[in-house]
């Protein structure tokens, strides 16, 4: 998947926490998200001498849904429950084990969340 695709298909999917997702698709889709926060961040600053104002706001909130449900989704990817993200709160170790299976080549063939992620269109 593509760099737009994968965009596009994460805005498609804006809160759907089933099914699978590629790890071109989560990485893709968190680069974009992390990109386009750093330009709300330096738009702030420029306009309103305050890093982390308005624009960073919104840019912040109306990701925030996608970028959760893109997590789900990759570890359903690599079977594991959506719940899993919630590790993220348990310091460092959390999210050194998120970022280990968010690497991880997810399984091969269909698995309880769905079919390859791998082997379907994307859906925009």
């Amino acid at each position: 998947m593509d760099f737009w695709t994968a965009v596009k298909t994460c805005y498609g999917k804006y809160a759907t926490f089933q099914a699978r997702a590629s790890r071109s698709e989560f990485w893709y889709f968190n680069l974009f998200a992390w990109l386009i926060a750093v330009a709300a961040l330096i738009l702030d600053t420029a306009l309103f001498n305050s890093p982390g104002g308005a624009f960073y706001a919104i840019v912040t909130l109306a990701n925030l849904i996608p970028t959760i449900a893109v997590s789900v989704r990759r570890l359903h990817d690599t079977d594991h429950s959506g719940w899993w993200w919630l590790i993220m709160f348990v310091p460092l170790i959390g999210i050194i084990l998120l970022l280990v299976w968010y690497c991880t080549r997810g399984t091969q063939g269909e698995n309880r969340f769905g079919a390859d992620s791998l082997n379907q269109p994307a859906h925009i």
